[in-house]
């Protein structure tokens, strides 16, 4: 059984897999990313920072993905 800490590292792990996966779909930089949305998403992408949830659906309204959409995909159970 994985305690709480090991949980959070493996979602922002995932997380940050899910946007890097969704950014490079689109052909952007990290810079172009940030330049259109003001978020840093390069450290979002190391898995070291933990975004509100509100960072999220934003980054999740850029790439015009509902938050369900958004995480349909990129996330262990």
């Amino acid at each position: 059984m994985m305690d709480n800490d090991d949980q959070n590292v493996d979602f922002l792990k995932d997380l940050a897999g899910r946007i890097k996966g969704l950014r490079e779909a689109k052909n952007l930089t990290q810079e172009d990313a940030y330049n259109d949305t003001g978020i840093h998403f390069g450290r979002i992408e190391t898995g070291k920072w933990d975004p509100k949830f509100s960072t999220i659906k934003r980054i999740a309204t850029y790439f015009n993905l509902s938050i369900t959409e958004f995480f349909a995909e990129g996330f262990d159970e």
